[in-house]
């Protein structure tokens, strides 16, 4: 059995910070997840943005007993916005974990994804062996990020996405981690 009960680290990067969610960061969050776009290249955000469900987002992602560590692309302390995306890993078993991320359309094509992956594979916060991604075929600059990081394809599989109502085809990637 897994340990869920674990601290989660500040991630630099060059251009910002990852840190934990805050409850404060439900606005910007908000406002970017409401974002159908934002909402059609995930999994997880529905759209429209139910009232209450960043909120709820949030109080999950600050829980002791979490099964995925989220954070905060925050880029206050460089001149940017205090919620430029957010970045996720859930823990797997066998020494994995699966990286998850979206960025507010405002810093689309700006390298912030590509550099949040890049300080997150860099710092492996949960000691992964191996890191797995899935980004929809539809969102080929996703698919991007991850080669740009190292990341290999896998595979092709599908997963559900809660704001198409309809599972998407999906390109899997893996990255085996040096320690």
């Amino acid at each position: 059995m897994l340990d869920k009960t674990w601290s989660q680290p500040v991630v630099a990067a060059e251009r910002f910070v990852m840190r934990p969610l805050r409850k404060s960061d439900a606005g910007l969050i908000s406002m970017y997840a409401a974002d159908k776009r934002v909402a059609l290249g995930t999994r997880s955000i529905p759209h429209p943005l139910p009232p209450g469900s960043t909120e709820a987002f949030i109080e999950r992602a600050l829980k002791e007993d979490r099964s995925e560590d989220v954070w905060a692309i925050d880029g206050s302390d460089f001149g940017s916005s205090e919620v430029m995306g957010i970045i996720s890993l859930e823990r797997m078993e066998r020494s994995q974990s699966e990286i998850f991320y979206w960025v507010a359309p405002a810093f689309w094509n700006t390298g912030v994804a590509t550099a949040a992956v890049q300080a997150m594979v860099a710092a492996n916060p949960h000691g992964a062996a191996t890191l797995f991604a899935e980004v929809f075929q539809d969102a080929p600059g996703s698919a991007r990020v991850l080669t740009n990081c190292g990341f290999e394809y896998l595979g092709d599989a599908e997963a559900f996405s809660v704001a198409r109502n309809s599972k998407v085809p999906t390109w899997t990637y893996t990255l085996k981690m040096t320690r």
